[in-house]
């Protein structure tokens, strides 16, 4: 399963010309197994100006299976995840990345995005990605 980020996600409702885009969209039209958190869901549905856009773009995202928090479990890891990579010199700009790393890790997700932090976690933390 792949868990893809509002990164990649942002690009694909844009239409930008990007390889992330591209590989969603492929990823689509070939039917695997993709996901989302309910962080992911609200920062992207949080961008959208328009009314009949947001609940078009509600709709769509809402049939892909969503991954929680595990309770306390997530952010307790969430918080490992962000000292690993202080510890080596290395901070995570956004707390909501170290959370979305700790429910990849947990439930055993591909992360597909397109943010330098994700990266870094990945360096220092065990997150596990797919590059486009």
């Amino acid at each position: 399963m792949i868990l893809v980020d509002t990164s990649v996600w942002i690009d694909f409702f844009r239409g930008a010309h990007s390889r992330e885009r591209q590989t969603l969209r492929r990823l689509i039209e070939d039917d695997v197994d993709l996901s989302i958190t309910e962080i992911i869901l609200t920062e992207i549905l949080q961008g959208i100006q328009g009314d009949a856009d947001f609940e078009k773009v509600r709709d769509y995202l809402l049939e892909f299976p969503i991954y929680e928090p595990k309770g306390v479990e997530t952010y307790l890891k969430a918080a490992v995840i962000h000292r690993s990579c202080r510890k080596r010199g290395k901070t995570i700009r956004r707390t909501v990345d170290c959370i979305i790393a700790a429910i990849c890790i947990q439930n055993d997700l591909l992360l597909f995005h397109k943010d330098s932090d994700f990266d870094l976690i990945e360096a220092y933390a065990g997150l596990r990605v797919l590059r486009a």
